[in-house]
């Protein structure tokens, strides 16, 4: 299972303690609430009792009509008032099944002598009742509804669901701005290291951006600068070493000339032997070239207007390919790309050759528009490059588990590792897939080429 990103769970932090806090406070508010309008609402209707009793008890006499005295009382809506004698029950409504909402034990307490109060339901409504003994043989009760009252507290109680979401919602937001703001120096040096990564060794972090972070700050820009100085060594020592081997290598290449042109008078392990030195040389100037090159990709693309298609049908000629191997443009493309001429030449030289060695040869050149992105796509029909090899075939000196099964040649390992150059110095990328009906397909993205 994906464990959940800072940000989610300390928003997810905040907005359970706000909920639980809110929520907390919710609960005790209604308790505390519902208990003083309960509380209220019994003294006052004891004292109502009392008084309707005190009443009934003076004028209560044998030949008195207790539904007359009943109906003197102000009871209100919400009381319904009761008497019981020796003969049966007396309403002031004449409604008999208000007695069935007294409860037994009430009752019992008050045919003893004594008086006491119940909270019930009748017919789903919240109602007390409370017993009150005049005479041994003469009983009150009043039942007081609650409607009203429980109404009351369930809008209460929503009211104050309400407020712990809105709570709840509020703290949710507020661990948002408190991410944003404590991860605004972490998203810096995400993206200082992301243009690190694109090959931007000028990124830095500014130290008066956050003082809490100085040390992190300091550490992260001495890294760059050391890793900046590393890599501009080793950059001029493979452009020194190269520079520096052209001139013997030049003149082994003269001398391995002569000898292959004067091979006919040669015995045959000596005229065998002049082959594969010239082979060789040939090999090793390429080498050396592609070491040239490669020290220099780290250079900023010189963008300028391109007729891409143009150029590849030349690049393809060039490597003895027909030129209808590229496919003509579409509607949407187009006519000329922002590019670094010498950078998309070179892109598409080491592609074709890449498919001539290792690919059984190319079938296919397309470059197309995508969302205002150039996109080169070199098809062959090879046997694929594997999934474990089709991220490490761009580094430098590696070439895939098949490569020597799947050309002529053994390469320099450096042509797919310059298209990588190439395509970061645009702020492209380039990426190997399975070509439908077999083979490998090579892609190149390159964004800010139409304009």
């Amino acid at each position: 299972m994906r464990r959940a990103g800072l940000r989610t769970r300390v928003i997810a932090g905040f907005a359970a303690g706000a909920l639980a806090l809110s929520a907390s406070m919710a609960f005790i508010s209604y308790e505390l609430t519902r208990s003083a309008l309960l509380a209220g609402r019994e003294r006052a209707t004891v004292r109502a009792t009392a008084y309707d009793a005190r009443i009934i008890t003076a004028s209560l006499r044998d030949d008195t009509d207790v539904l007359d005295i009943l109906r003197s009382l102000d009871t209100g809506g919400n009381r319904r008032t009761l008497v019981r004698r020796a003969d049966g029950w007396y309403t002031r409504n004449n409604d008999p099944g208000a007695a069935a909402a007294v409860p037994a034990e009430l009752q019992r307490l008050v045919e003893q002598g004594g008086q006491g109060a119940q909270w019930v339901r009748v017919d789903g409504v919240p109602a007390l009742v409370i017993g009150v003994s005049l005479s041994p043989t003469t009983a009150l009760f009043e039942i007081d509804y609650l409607r009203e009252l429980d109404q009351t507290l369930r809008t209460l109680a929503w009211v104050l669901g309400l407020v712990a979401a809105a709570v709840a919602a509020a703290g949710a937001g507020l661990g948002w701005y408190a991410t944003r703001y404590v991860l605004r120096p972490l998203r810096s040096v995400a993206d200082a290291a992301q243009g690190i990564t694109d090959g931007d060794l000028s990124a830095r972090l500014d130290p008066a951006a956050e003082p809490d972070l100085a040390r992190l700050t300091a550490s992260f820009n001495g890294m760059v600068d050391q890793l900046a100085r590393r890599h501009e060594r080793d950059r001029r020592f493979a452009a020194d070493v190269s520079h520096e081997l052209r001139s013997p290598l030049q003149t082994l290449a003269a001398s391995a000339s002569v000898l292959h042109r004067r091979r006919e008078h040669l015995d045959e392990r000596t005229a065998l032997a002049a082959g594969l030195v010239v082979e060789e040389i040939e090999r090793f100037q390429s080498l050396v070239d592609d070491l040239l090159e490669l020290a220099r990709s780290d250079q900023p693309a010189q963008r300028a207007p391109v007729d891409p298609h143009a150029l590849a049908r030349r690049v393809a000629e060039a490597q003895g390919l027909p030129a209808d191997l590229v496919e003509p443009p579409g509607d949407d493309d187009a006519p000329q790309w922002l590019v670094d001429r010498r950078r998309l030449e070179q892109i598409l030289a080491n592609l074709l050759d890449n498919a001539v060695r290792h690919g059984g040869g190319p079938v296919a050149v397309r470059l197309t528009c995508v969302a205002g992105a150039g996109r080169v796509e070199v098809d062959d029909e090879g046997p694929g490059v594997r999934p474990a090899d089709r991220e490490v075939i761009f580094d430098r000196f590696v070439r895939g588990r098949s490569a020597g099964a799947r050309g002529g040649g053994d390469g320099t390992g450096l042509g797919l590792s310059l298209v990588a150059q190439h395509a970061s110095a645009h702020g492209g990328r380039v990426e190997v897939l399975d070509r439908p009906g077999g083979g490998a397909r090579f892609r190149v993205d390159l964004p800010g080429v139409v304009r």
